[in-house]
């Protein structure tokens, strides 16, 4: 299905380098992401295509110049195309080393990366300049003075909406995170300083090259440092040279194991919201509940 996207890519690629740009072949990476996408080959670039269905593309497209302009590694934009199906969102394919084939060096190159993104703070907890996408579900990046107040305003009460809505959470589950909510000033821990986020830190959100990781899909805003560290093994374990490589930037609170759950909430949400009627997604609701069990 994608390669008919192959006369759009190829138009656009040459556009970008001035001067004529054939594709060679396709892969199709459709298997490991939740929208179509894949990568063109050709020389001297070869080339990755995502189809966004719905309007995420200029967040996205903001969210990695946020990103270039702190020096964090993204791959290069080339264009976003619009297409009768979405906007096909086009950067340098980067050779990678697939997460099964990582060696030590590659998980510490993810902390690392992480860490250094979390050098860099801002004033509110939130992004004044637009708001963004988690999945294909929008997020609000309006600022809040504190952090409480952003993560439960801006996070769980509308996740939390949208999963009740969506018919895949029933409402005693939802009584129980709205008591979670109303608890998250005790919750919380220490309060931390605004810490510029990727927003969806999940470690197939990273890609591995020969020297470094890249950040991919981000979402970012200014929030807590912990829900990046949540998210690294959100859906699947990460040795913990990712962690000990982020240590020998950015410190880790002693206590952070105790809120590792309260952070990877909303993604719950998310995830029954989009998903909860499909074998991937019901788990997640044995998720919440226990989430809810542990803070409630």
């Amino acid at each position: 299905m994608s390669v008919s996207w192959a006369p759009s890519v190829e138009a656009a690629v040459s556009r970008h380098l001035g001067a004529r740009w054939r594709s060679t072949g396709f892969t199709d990476l459709g298997d490991r992401a939740s929208h179509a996408c894949g990568i063109f080959h050709g020389e001297p670039i070869s080339v990755f295509a995502k189809l966004n269905a719905g309007g995420e593309t200029p967040a996205e497209l903001r969210g990695l110049d946020l990103l270039r302009r702190h020096a964090v590694a993204v791959p290069q934009t080339i264009a976003a195309v619009r297409l009768a199906g979405g906007t096909l969102l086009l950067q340098e394919a980067i050779p990678e080393v697939p997460a099964e084939q990582r060696a030590t060096e590659h998980w510490q190159s993810i902390g690392r990366e992480l860490a250094k993104l979390h050098r860099v703070h801002g004033d509110h907890f939130g992004l004044a300049e637009f708001d963004g996408y988690f999945g294909p579900l929008p997020q609000d990046n309006t600022p809040a003075e504190d952090w409480p107040s952003f993560y439960g305003g801006r996070r769980l009460s509308p996740l939390l909406r949208r999963a009740v809505d969506s018919g895949h959470l029933d409402r005693d589950l939802s009584h129980g995170v709205e008591r979670v909510i109303e608890r998250l000033p005790r919750l919380c821990g220490p309060s931390p300083r605004p810490t510029l986020l990727h927003g969806d830190a999940q470690q197939n959100n990273f890609l591995t090259g020969k020297d470094r990781a890249y950040l991919l899909d981000v979402a970012p805003y200014y929030g807590h440092p912990e829900i990046d560290l949540a998210l690294l093994d959100y859906f699947a374990p990460v040795p913990p040279e990712v962690f000990d490589a982020y240590r020998e930037v950015m410190p880790i609170d002693d206590t952070f194991g105790e809120r590792r759950e309260l952070w990877r909430l909303f993604g719950y949400l998310a995830v029954v919201t989009v998903d909860g009627d499909s074998p991937f997604g019901r788990p997640f609701a044995g998720r919440i509940a226990a989430a809810v069990k542990r803070y409630a």
